[in-house]
């Protein structure tokens, strides 16, 4: 039996979900490595940047599951979802970089925090997969 295509929305969360998992294992945060330091490095699992792991599991989880179901439209599968998602990544990010904000700032820039501006990238790329799906016709 011939199933739905994926539609641009999801292959957008899909290719988003992928970005922030690749931005998670990268350092968020690094400081130091002068002539006498040592480099400290944080990921997202180092603090509330968990959220945008979990988020980008999600994201996977609901665009496989219509697929896993069988021909069942899966109620879950709507565009709040996907928005819900975007918002637990963006609230992750922000809250990981105002808790940051007392230390260090210098730590912040895309040099010495590629994982943070990728899974930005992601979390960015997430919302706009989420208006996608949301602007998509209505199953018949």
């Amino acid at each position: 039996m011939h199933r739905r295509p994926i539609g641009r929305g999801r292959t957008l969360g899909i290719v988003s979900a992928l970005v922030m998992l690749v931005g998670c294992v990268l350092p968020w945060y690094a400081v130091g490595g002068g002539s006498d330091l040592p480099i400290r490095q944080l990921n997202a699992f180092s603090g509330s940047g968990i959220f945008v792991f979990i988020a980008a599991l999600a994201t996977l989880a609901v665009v496989a599951l219509p697929y896993a179901a069988g021909d069942r439209p899966v109620a879950i599968d709507r565009w709040p979802a996907y928005l819900l998602f975007a918002v637990a990544a963006w609230v992750g990010i922000v809250y990981w970089v105002l808790s940051l904000v007392g230390d260090t700032a210098p730590g912040l820039f895309p040099d010495r925090a590629p994982g943070l501006w990728i899974a930005v990238l992601g979390t960015v790329t997430l919302s706009r997969a989420a208006y996608d799906i949301g602007r998509e016709p209505g199953l018949r």
